[in-house]
Parts: structure tokens; sequence; C-alpha cells
């Protein structure tokens, strides 16, 4: 289930054992506040305040029996009910300048003077439902733990991978993409492997679908976890990555993820007319249904290096500076957009996503496809060491992180922040829904409240 972020829980702040309604009153303490129950509605009964303003302090503020009319008599002939004194305004500390007002038509600061008020006008909202969660996974049975990303591991296709996915789903994130650590022995120039349909990654999709039908499962397109080569294409004997060769390998590996059930295929390749080679192979095979979620703009970026431990896929030699972009470059993204777009891309996605901000803002503003953003592996271990190191609160800092991809106009972000994220989302929705219905329904059933929510 979606949900959102809640910035103020709905609640009255209980003030050394008085409930207060409103603002507490800085000098008067001739204001009583009872707490009295009404008649229940729906079977709860409802908590409503009182305000007495009288020296009194004992005894519930009765009601008089008028009804309306008498009540706008009494009002109209003058005899009004007393209420709470106006608060004294608070007193500024000693040494404050005394200074005119400045003439200002609009103090902005004025929206944001409440948790509530901020809450109301916040322009970007995220939900797990927002979330990609990557995940690597292996031959082996166990997990093994990645050095380079705390929290991070190759999973057990059969085993850690349905576990991991059971605990995502439990809080929200619905969608995953896999990355394979594929065996040594199964590399090859040509990176045959990848269209092999049964191979790692089409085993894991075909076992998802059959324990998760409605699994949103993307997979990567890209020839670099199976290439002896570490590249995402074919090398030739000089060095050049070929382009169409690799393409033609892209297609078959593309059409082996849709059979066993992708729902979303993703070339990372950065190749040039994949997509459209992707489309035209996937519609002739029958899977017209089946997405293509383009990596549009992949710079060529120093934040891959977690990720690429994670696969061990580092190039044998030279970099990946031909086919990915270059990170100084703004408007070339435009041209992969409008090529990907007129081929037949279904989303665009900006990686990384952090550093390049601007790039899924300029997507945003320029396409009308959704547009994807990936918080690379660099980017997860930044936040996780100064998280570790207490240089910064790690989860106030994540939430933000994903929160700035959110505002910079991604409909997705992919995150190994997926799981950790949704249940901090998860969790504030848990306390405002108690302290909400607690407001209405009483005390009594907080521990039911409690037990339902978790």
């Amino acid at each position: 289930m979606a949900s959102s972020i809640f910035n103020a829980p709905c609640t009255v702040p209980a003030v050394k054992g008085k409930n207060y309604f409103g603002l507490k009153p800085a000098v008067n303490n001739d204001l009583r506040f009872d707490v009295g129950k009404t008649t229940s509605i729906i079977g709860c009964p409802k908590r409503v305040f009182t305000v007495r303003a009288s020296e009194k302090k004992d005894g519930p503020l009765k009601k008089l029996g008028l009804n309306d009319a008498e009540c706008e008599a009494a009002v109209a002939a003058g005899n009004v009910p007393e209420a709470p004194p106006v608060p004294p305004r608070p007193a500024a500390p000693a040494g404050t300048p005394a200074v005119p007002s400045l003439p200002l038509s609009r103090r902005p600061r004025r929206n944001r003077k409440s948790p509530a008020m901020r809450a109301s006008f916040q322009e970007t909202s995220i939900s797990p439902a927002n979330f990609v969660y990557p995940l690597f996974i292996h031959e082996g049975e166990e997990d093994t733990p990645i050095g380079a990303m705390p929290g991070c591991y190759r999973l057990g296709w059969r085993h850690g991978l349905v576990e991991e996915v059971a605990k995502a789903r439990d809080v929200g994130v619905n969608s995953i993409v896999l990355f394979p650590k594929v065996p040594d022995a199964l590399k090859s120039p040509t990176g045959d492997e990848a269209y092999n349909d049964n191979g790692l990654v089409p085993r894991a999709i075909r076992l998802l679908k059959d324990k998760y039908p409605d699994l949103v499962i993307y997979t990567d397109v890209a020839l670099d976890p199976y290439s002896s080569d570490g590249h995402d294409g074919i090398v030739r004997e000089d060095g050049v990555i070929m382009n169409d060769e690799t393409v033609y390998q892209l297609c078959k590996q593309a059409v082996s993820q849709a059979r066993a059930g992708a729902d979303v295929v993703s070339p990372s390749d950065m190749m040039d007319g994949r997509i459209g080679a992707i489309r035209k192979a996937l519609d002739a095979e029958g899977f017209q249904h089946v997405s293509i979620m383009s990596y549009t703009a992949k710079y060529a970026s120093s934040f891959y290096g977690p990720f690429r431990e994670a696969l061990e896929s580092n190039p044998r030699f030279g970099d990946k500076k031909t086919y990915q972009m270059n990170p100084a470059n703004y408007r070339e993204a435009l041209v992969e957009a409008h090529e990907d777009e007129s081929e037949g891309a279904d989303i665009l996605l900006v990686k990384p996503g952090l550093p390049y901000l601007d790039i899924i803002r300029l997507l945003r503003d320029k396409s009308p496809l959704p547009i994807a953003a990936y918080q690379v592996s660099g980017e997860y271990s930044m936040i996780k060491a100064g998280g570790v190191l207490k240089m910064i609160d790690e989860e106030r800092v994540m939430m933000e992180s994903l929160t700035c991809l959110r505002r910079a106009g991604a409909d997705i972000i992919l995150t190994y922040f997926a799981l950790q994220a949704a249940r901090c989302l998860c969790g504030e929705k848990r306390i405002f829904v108690r302290e909400h219905v607690k407001s209405t329904c009483g005390a009594l059933i907080d521990e039911l409240i409690y037990v339902f929510m978790e």
C-alpha cells in the first residue's frame, strides 16, 4: 500500500499532565481544559475538549440546556458566554532592539510557522510506490554481504531473493530490478549467457512471478555482467565497442527476459538505436505489453564503483566513455531523449540521480513520458558511510535525498534505500493514524490500534 510523507502528526501536545487545545497560556493560570465524552460514533466514544475560563478548578462545565434560538437570543441581548482571554504577546529576550516593522506585503514565513501548515503546503510527496528496489542475485544459496554497500547483499535467488521481496512488499514496495552476478565460467566476449532462457535472471523471474504474480519486475538489458571483457557491448580487437552487433545481442536478451515474465526491460548499455530494435523484437515475439525503460541519460560517472564490486563487472581494460555520456554535457541529454521517445521508449531514466538533478528536471520539462532516476551505489554508500561515522543523520539525509529526486521531476526512483525508506514512511503513517484515531475514539483503544498497525 502506498503512503505519503507526513511531516507533522495531527496531535495536541501533552504538557505536564494537562491537555492543551491551541496555545498554552503563558501567564494566566485560570484556564482549565476538561476532557469529557459524548455519545459514540460508529461504536467509538468521541473525545471532546471543552474550555473553562473561570477560576474554579473543579467540576465539569455543565450545559445550560438552551436550544439554538435561546442561545442566539442571549448573545443578541449582550449576554455573551465567557471564553478564555486573548493570550499575551510573548516577550522578546532582553537586549532585543526595538525596530519598526518592515513594510512587507508578503511574508513567506507565515506559511511555514507550524508543522501543520508546513504539511498543508508541501509541494512534493513520496511513497513506497515511487520506489524500484535494485536487488543483486547470484547462484549461491547463502546471502553474501557487499563490502562497499553496507546493508546490501548478493542474494541467493531461491531463498534470499524471495525473502527480501516479501519484506519489500510488506511495506508497499512492489517493484524490483534484478542484477545478476554471473559465474566467470559463463562469461564470453559476446555475452551469449545474457539470452539463455534458463539463465540466472530468467529463472529468478519465473520463481518470483510464480510466488508474487502482481510483482512488477524490471530487468537490466546489457552485456557487462555476461562479458568476459566487462563492457556493455562486444569489443573489437582494437578496443572499439561494436554498436550494431551489440544491439543484436541485446534484442535476444530482452526477448528472453520478456519470455520469463519481465514487466519492464531496461536497456542500460547506451548503444545507438537499441530502443527501436528492442521494441521491434519484442513486438515480433508477441510481447507488445512489455514496457521499455531506457537508460536515456546514463553518464560515465565515478559513482558506480560499489555496484561494479557487487557484480564483479569492472571493465578488463579502458573505460566506458565511448558509449556513456560525458558528465559535463547537458544538451546532449535532449538528443538521447528525443531518439528514445521516437523509437518507442515508455520510461526515460537518468543515472546517477542527485548529481544530475538538472538533467532530471530538463527531461521532465521536455518530455511527456514518465521520468525515472537511479540513486546509484556511490550515492547510497556515501550516505551510509556518513551515518556510520555519525557525521550526518542517515535517515534524515536518506529521506531528503529521495525527496529531492522527486522534486526534480522523477516519477520513480531506483534506490538501494527502498526497503529502509519505505519502512520509515510506513512508520510515520502508523504514528499519524494511531494519533488521529486516538483523538477521535479515545485512549482506551490505543492498544488495539497498535496491534492493528503493527
